[in-house]
């Protein structure tokens, strides 16, 4: 029987459901990056080089933090989306339960110990002297937006994962709208307000995303939606929370070593001074449009293997795995292409300094280049991910960053006496991280712990009976 809220992925054109599901996310995703290329283009264009370094310095944290988050809601994800495929309705509020409780203690306890941290963490960023206490002001109020952020992350994992992509895109464009107005109001101290400058930016991300939240929930209780939070009844905070810890916890340790990555890949740019670190952000703007599509289709990836697996339809996985690289990929060299061809017109969008052009175009050169690696990599890793086996993709992205990125970022710059050096080993972290993803999904190794955690049900079959005896084809 199909349920009357969210979306059944089980039965139908996995291509459909693929674009239905996905657009709603994709657009929601834009949104979100419009917001923060509007945001760039005020602190870019209106605050200075050094307001714009200092949100570049400040990001990877505030990331680092957010991948946690979002890492263990990813298991909430998995989790509603099996169970939501199996109609085990009793057990998806479990998950719910279980989720909400750690979702808004982590929130809690990363904000606390962010503020406290976070002038010691900036530092050793090798943050240039010039923008560290702009940095550690707007760091120290952005945190305090954590926990709200939290919130709508799961939100937003819990309705995706019954299928419903379209209510957090609703809110969502509500939120970036609120906040698109409220930014320039706070950094210019219009309307009689205190002018706030680069730290108006960071209030307003607060403020909307606390009455984003209120509001979300208060909707999803009045419709009496079944992922809607509740005061939680605590006998269901056992075997429930320990299995959304074993999946949260390799995908939150996944998702912070990418972000780890990225503040040590940010610590190298900086020991290249103001411009090389202004070069990385706005290229890094580019980056966030041309992976969108790929965490976009990543995403949608894991909620219908999910949903597939659970409900016992092995046999669709082949097909969504097709699909997913067909879309992304094809996205993607569309964007790689642009980013390739026009790096110069695309930068001077978010900086106006021929300095920090230079750099950035050599950026876009190497890594645009690269941008179809990484949507290919969200594919594979979707479904190994759709399965439950997170801890795979935690190896996968500790052998891409930390024996590949980071160890080359610092002796290729180094050896070259250029930041170039660090545009080289971002290309090649992709590459690598492509090889054993793919390597692993094909192998069908994957299967073998859904099986171990299945519960009764439909038999998983054999890596030869689910690729059809293709397992060794690319």
């Amino acid at each position: 029987m199909k349920p009357s809220f969210g979306r059944d992925l089980t039965t139908g054109s996995i291509p459909k459901h693929m674009v239905a599901f996905s657009i709603p996310m994709l657009i929601g995703s834009f949104l979100q990056t419009a917001y923060s290329f509007v945001n760039a283009i005020w602190v870019g264009q209106f605050l200075g080089i050094e307001a714009l370094a200092a949100v570049t310095v400040s990001f990877p944290v505030v990331f680092v933090l957010f991948a946690i988050g979002m890492g263990l809601t990813l298991a909430t994800n998995i989790l509603v989306s099996q169970n939501f495929g199996a109609r085990r309705m009793d057990e998806l509020r479990k998950v719910v339960d279980s989720s909400t409780v750690l979702t808004y203690s982590l929130g809690i306890v990363l904000t606390i110990l962010g503020e406290i941290f976070a002038p010691a963490i900036l530092r050793a960023m090798d943050t240039p002297p010039e923008v560290l206490a702009e940095s550690i002001g707007y760091l120290r109020i952005f945190l305090l937006s954590l926990p709200f952020s939290f919130g709508i992350f799961l939100l937003r994992s819990m309705l995706q994962g019954v299928g419903d992509s379209k209510t957090p895109l609703y809110f969502q464009f509500g939120s970036v709208l609120f906040t698109t107005i409220l930014d320039p109001i706070l950094i210019f101290g219009w309307m009689g307000l205190p002018k706030l400058g680069l730290n108006g930016t960071a209030w307003a991300t607060l403020i909307s995303q606390a009455v984003a939240l209120v509001i979300l929930i208060t909707y999803l209780r009045a419709k009496k939606v079944p992922v809607a939070p509740a005061w939680p009844r605590f006998n269901h905070l056992g075997p429930i929370t320990w299995t959304t810890l074993r999946i949260g916890v390799p995908s939150a340790f996944q998702q912070s070593l990418v972000s780890i990555g990225m503040v040590m890949v940010t610590g190298i740019v900086n020991g290249f001074g103001e411009v090389a670190t202004a070069a990385f952000g706005a290229a890094s703007r580019i980056d966030q449009i041309a992976f969108l599509p790929a965490m976009t289709f990543g995403m949608s990836i894991s909620t219908l293997a999910g949903q597939n697996l659970g409900a016992g339809h092995h046999d669709r996985v082949r097909e969504i795995f097709k699909w997913g690289c067909l879309f992304s990929g094809g996205i993607t060299l569309i964007i790689s292409g642009v980013a390739v061809a026009f790096p110069e017109a695309l930068l001077r969008i978010f900086v106006s300094d021929p300095a920090v052009i230079g750099p950035g175009i050599s950026y876009l050169h190497i890594v645009g280049a690269c941008y179809v690696l990484f949507a290919l990599i969200f594919v594979s890793n979707g479904i190994i991910n759709g399965a439950g086996n997170t801890l795979m993709t935690t190896v996968f992205s500790l052998i891409s960053l930390w024996v590949v990125r980071v160890p080359v970022a610092y002796w290729l710059s180094k050896r070259m006496g250029s930041v170039t050096g660090v545009w080289y080993a971002i290309a090649l972290s992709f590459a690598v991280s492509l090889v054993v993803s793919m390597g692993y999904y094909f192998s069908g190794h994957w299967q073998r712990s859904l099986k171990r955690r299945s519960p009764a049900g439909p038999a998983t079959p054999n890596p030869g009976e689910m690729f059809g005896h293709e397992t060794g084809e690319a």
